[in-house]
């Protein structure tokens, strides 16, 4: 297992389409990580990515400013835990056919989902790889901001934080609105992100807001592609 980039072989980064992905990526390209591709899920009825419900054509459009292919992995809806490590494994069996040897996660601090990951690695004969493990996530998500990473928050808890904060975007100044318990990086889950500019793209993507519906308990701002600019 290993916390760097730079001393395994060929990876790829687990994507979620967030701002952690991208900084893990950030934190990978700068090691000299050998990256091939990216991998995520999605929610095959809605063509969404499963949780955050960033449209699938925005997915692509990160995965094309990046550079790197992305394999999309389809979920059913609902999907059961069982059925979900099944498409997952197949997946992972075929990184391993094409030459991977490690998956990288952008986690921070929750040692249940880390352990699991370690646990699902070991099942399929990969290396699980933490480039952002156990960084302090306050001076962390300025840190993100002043490089470059710009996201908006396509999930939020409404438990958690006000719903409000829907569709906003990450940045200081909401930083300073969060309530008090609140991670910076909503690492316990009180929100979910769509980054749309990162240091490692090789331009922005155009965005714009859509409507804010409740869904399953959550509370979904959706991100749409911005339209072009009319010409005459």
């Amino acid at each position: 297992m290993s916390s760097a980039g730079s001393d395994v072989g060929p990876m790829w980064l687990s994507w979620s389409s967030g701002k952690d992905s991208a900084w893990a990526l950030h934190v990978l390209k700068a090691s000299g990580a050998d990256l091939r591709g990216l991998i995520t899920s999605c929610n095959a009825e809605h063509d969404r990515v499963a949780m955050h419900g960033v449209r699938r054509s925005l997915l692509e459009a990160q995965a094309e400013a990046i550079g790197l292919p992305i394999v999309c992995v389809e979920l059913p809806f609902p999907c059961t835990n069982d059925e979900y490590e099944s498409r997952m494994d197949l997946a992972f069996e075929r990184a391993k056919a094409e030459g991977i040897e490690a998956i990288a996660f952008g986690d921070l601090f929750l040692e249940d989902i880390r352990a699991y990951r370690v646990e699902q690695m070991e099942r399929v004969g990969l290396e699980p790889v933490f480039p952002i493990w156990g960084l302090e996530t306050r001076p962390l998500a300025r840190e993100m901001s002043a490089a470059g990473i710009r996201a908006a928050l396509a999930c939020i808890d409404p438990k958690q934080i006000d719903r409000r904060f829907a569709g906003r975007d990450w940045e200081p100044a909401l930083f300073e609105e969060l309530p008090a318990g609140a991670d910076h990086c909503g690492e316990n889950g009180e929100f979910h992100t769509f980054v749309y500019d990162s240091p490692d793209f090789a331009a922005p993507i155009a965005i714009e807001r859509g409507e804010i519906v409740e869904r399953d308990g959550f509370v979904y701002a959706d991100v749409l592609p911005a339209k072009p600019a009319a010409t005459r």
